[in-house]
């Protein structure tokens, strides 16, 4: 018999998929008991309301880009490297973690509470991952940035501005080719040399 953690877990996950698939708005409480083979009354038992699930799905699903990026950057040899997959990782990542990303984009989800402390808790993390990689980047002389912490908000702030543009319509190659072109850019920059 599975105890009270792996039953929510094994609703949050049903509930990721039929969320990702119908939206939040569009999502019943009927249809996640449905598809977790469970009456609502015991879905009821373990989350309070849809919103308590929803809360639990992208919760889930930032912890899981978290992980993604902090084993993808680990493996990675210098600074250079780990910049270039936290972009590449994280990019890819939006596309497959459809509730969060939707929780931090859609302006309909920002009246339910949890939404504005999921997206501060996010951008915090994602700003100090970006900092301690430039960080390492500058102690290392590879980077020259006087200011990690503004470089760290700025990157992530233009990486948030080219999630939509990146994947909409767009073939895998020209993502990759889109995705080099960035983060040239971002070593580079665009002054001539």
């Amino acid at each position: 018999m599975l105890d009270k953690d792996e039953v929510k877990e094994a609703i949050v996950n049903v509930a990721r998929h039929i969320f990702s698939r119908f939206g939040f708005k569009k999502t019943t409480m009927d249809e996640i008991a449905v598809a977790s083979r469970k009456g609502k009354s015991s879905i009821y038992y373990y989350f309070s309301s849809k919103e308590d699930i929803f809360r639990a799905v992208v919760e889930k699903e930032a912890s899981i880009l978290k992980q993604e990026l902090v084993k993808a950057t680990k493996d990675a040899g210098s600074p250079s490297q780990k910049l270039k997959i936290h972009v590449l990782v994280r990019m890819r990542s939006m596309e497959k973690l459809a509730n969060f990303y939707s929780a931090i984009k859609d302006d309909y989800l920002s009246h339910l509470d949890f939404i504005d402390n999921i997206r501060k808790k996010y951008d915090q993390e994602e700003i100090q991952m970006m900092e301690s990689i430039l960080t390492e980047g500058v102690e290392n002389g590879m980077f020259e940035i006087e200011d990690t912490s503004l470089a760290a908000i700025a990157i992530v702030t233009a990486l948030k501005g080219m999630e939509i543009p990146l994947f909409w319509d767009v073939e895998e190659k020209d993502v990759e080719r889109r995705l080099d072109h960035l983060i040239h850019i971002l070593f580079h920059g665009v002054l001539k040399h």
